[in-house]
């Protein structure tokens, strides 16, 4: 555990989160995960993102802009990232992507996965959070 304190909010700062989707989440036929999944990953990014920059946990304001690319499965391993790209007095500007790094493969058996030799770009968003004075 560290003592660090955060740091003024720059422009390009980025913050990485990898995560695995448990079948738990898969909502439609196919072990297919809603864009909500997402979403609240970047809600998750976000949050250490402010923490980072501001000390604080910050409140999701709103997304100017969702894109859902390609599909999310259970059994999947997502890298979800936040970029800072605006800073104002209280408001943060961030651009959000996720991305599938690796997935289940039940074709070649029950338990079977594989590393994507290109990651796939699922989601992206840009999104505004707000922290407090």
């Amino acid at each position: 555990m560290t003592n660090e304190s955060p740091g003024a909010p720059s422009v390009g700062m980025l913050v990485v989160h990898r995560r695995y989707v448990p079948y738990a989440h898969a909502h439609y036929a196919g072990n297919l995960v809603d864009g909500a999944y997402s979403l609240g990953c970047f809600g998750d990014v976000a949050t250490e993102l402010c923490i980072r920059t501001d000390g604080t946990e910050g409140l999701f304001a709103g997304y100017s802009q969702v894109q859902f690319l390609a599909p999310v499965h259970a059994g999947d391993v997502l890298q979800v990232q936040a970029r800072l790209i605006r800073v104002g007095n209280r408001s943060r500007e961030i651009a959000f992507t996720a991305q599938v790094l690796c997935r289940a493969r039940p074709d070649l058996g029950a338990d079977r996965s594989e590393v994507l030799a290109l990651p796939l770009l699922a989601t992206t968003a840009t999104g505004t959070v707000v922290v407090p004075r």
